[in-house]
């Protein structure tokens, strides 16, 4: 359970992928976080 397991969040954020633990963020909350950048 760490940096190098890949079923968790941890693991899904050190490699970049995404999956069930880590949900790739919709269009919806990309528009939002795109908005509060600029």
């Amino acid at each position: 359970m760490g940096k190098g397991d890949i079923r968790t969040r941890r693991g899904k954020i050190n490699r970049g992928t995404t999956g069930k633990s880590r949900k790739k963020a919709s269009k919806l909350r990309r528009e939002r976080a795109k908005k509060d950048n600029d």
